[in-house]
């Protein structure tokens, strides 16, 4: 079955528009803006024109290049490629400034596929039974679980408490803005069309990350000046294979981690890396390293995003409910080319397509090395341009990707409002990262809350009362006092080492 499997996806009718489709991956990930969903969209069309395995190909291919080259222009400018790279702007930038972009690149690129590779063989081991525990979230579970991803800003915040909660209070009112998803009443509209759909998160992000860089290169112009940054030394593969193995165990915790976040309706990516990156810095043994450029900071996220990838299609193949907005796209072609989601998905020509897809994903993560590789060297010539090139080409990228998203001049102006709120928000020493995350998980706290209240006829006791409710909710609470926690089990443990 293995050798029917390759034989049916190594071909040239395959291999082509695969490698054109990575290719294109590679410059949408690197491309502010241009994310992998809007991609897979363009390509969908063109796919028809395709075998099926050939127009499978070219669109996983596309997703999952675009994950990892999103990190490249997080790791040298700060300006997330993709959602799902804005975690990398952390410890990543912070290497870059220390002359060690190479090394966090190529962290990123072993870690990649890794986080791919166990994400898609947990696909093949337990998609029927993960998707099993999936199906049994509702409402109150979601609830909990976006509620987790918050307290996540507990940990990522750098600087005090109040100012990381002034942080989280503002982002979860701009998750307000916009039809009440209950009464359909428009909220902090002011009457504007542009806001009914909310405020377009990826203009946000943009604004919020690429403004600050050349606003701060204008008032004080000594600063970072990459073409000057010398790097310590050009590191390979090789080089950071001892570190990635010392964190073998991140590795794996990571990826699983992202492979069950991707697997819940809704939740994607980007909410598996900041999770990731939040329980790794808990778990450290330096936490405090977080944010200045630790290997840690930059294999959990990498890590997390990409198995999340997979973790999507599983309840996508067992139950047909697609898990991102990429992967709803590549399943409505799919099931075009005859795949028929649930417990039968292995007979007939549906068994063939899923069996190709197990195939693709896994080769893809392989076929990532080397494609990762000539990404990083081809945009680090372009990255490592003086600053009079580099600030207008970061200005460029932030007005060409929030226009690209809607084709909407407005949402240049969103990246623009939220570029002097970011600016502001670092002269006073306002933590961005919380901000971003209450954007996204704002309004699934909000659907979930709501919707949940809706059917047990406003009783909160369901959402506390429910099995899986109670095990997140735990999980939530050992997340935010591991500290005391540990410290507590170690006076102990002191305290039987003195009665002995």
């Amino acid at each position: 079955m293995i050798l029917d499997v390759l034989a049916s996806v190594i071909r040239v009718e395959v291999m082509l528009p695969w490698i054109l489709g990575m290719i294109l991956g590679v410059f949408v990930g690197a491309m502010p803006g241009m994310t992998a969903t809007m991609a897979t969209a363009i390509l969908v069309p063109i796919t028809y024109y395709l075998s099926p395995m050939g127009g499978l190909a070219m669109i996983l291919g596309t997703a999952c290049v675009a994950i990892f080259a999103g990190d490249i222009p997080a790791t040298y400018l700060r300006v997330p490629g993709t959602p799902s790279s804005g975690v990398a702007v952390l410890d990543g930038y912070q290497m870059t400034r220390q002359g060690r972009a190479s090394w966090a690149l190529s962290i990123d690129l072993v870690c990649s596929p890794l986080g791919g590779l166990v994400g898609f063989l947990l696909l093949i081991g337990g998609a029927t039974a993960l998707a099993a525990v999936a199906l049994r979230f509702s409402f109150y579970e979601f609830l909990w679980v976006a509620v987790f991803g918050l307290a996540t800003c507990v940990i990522i915040s750098r600087g005090t408490m109040v100012k990381g909660a002034i942080a989280v209070a503002l982002g979860l009112f701009v998750a307000t803005v916009g039809v009440d998803i209950v009464g359909g009443y428009p909220r902090f509209t002011f009457g504007n069309v542009n806001l009914l759909g909310g405020v377009s998160f990826i203009p946000a992000m943009i604004g919020l990350f690429g403004i600050p860089v050349v606003l701060r290169k204008i008032m004080t112009p000594r600063d970072l000046d990459l073409s000057s940054v010398e790097e310590t030394r050009r590191y390979s593969i090789m080089d950071v294979m001892p570190t990635v193995i010392k964190n073998r165990m991140l590795v794996l915790r990571s990826s699983i981690m992202g492979t069950f976040i991707g697997s819940l309706p809704g939740a994607g990516a980007d909410i598996a890396a900041w999770v990731a990156y939040g329980m790794a810095k808990r778990s450290s043994k330096t936490p405090e390293k977080f944010g200045t450029g630790t290997d840690e900071g930059v294999i959990a996220p990498t890590s997390a995003n990409n198995a999340g990838i997979a973790g999507a299609w599983i309840p996508a193949l067992a139950l047909g409910i697609p898990g991102d907005s990429i992967t709803a796209i590549i399943l409505g072609a799919a099931m075009i080319y005859g795949l028929r989601p649930g417990p039968l998905m292995f007979e007939g020509a549906s068994g063939e397509l899923v069996r190709g897809i197990f195939a693709i994903g896994i080769m893809t993560q392989i076929m990532l090395i080397p494609v990762g590789f000539l990404a990083i060297r081809v945009f680090s010539k372009v990255f490592k341009l003086p600053n009079s090139i580099i600030m207008p080409m970061i200005l460029l990228f932030c007005i060409v990707g929030s226009y690209a998203l809607n084709f909407n001049m407005f949402d240049v102006g969103v990246m623009f409002m939220f570029g002097l709120l970011g600016f502001y928000m670092e002269r006073n020493r306002i933590p961005l990262p919380p901000l971003v995350l209450a954007i996204i998980l704002g309004p699934l706290i909000e659907r979930n809350l709501r919707l949940g209240l809706m059917q047990t006829g406003g009783d909160l006791l369901p959402f506390f009362t429910r099995p899986i409710s109670v095990i997140v909710i735990v999980a939530i609470i050992l997340f935010l006092s591991w500290n005391r926690v540990t410290d507590l089990i170690c006076r102990l443990r002191g305290t039987d080492q003195n009665e002995s």
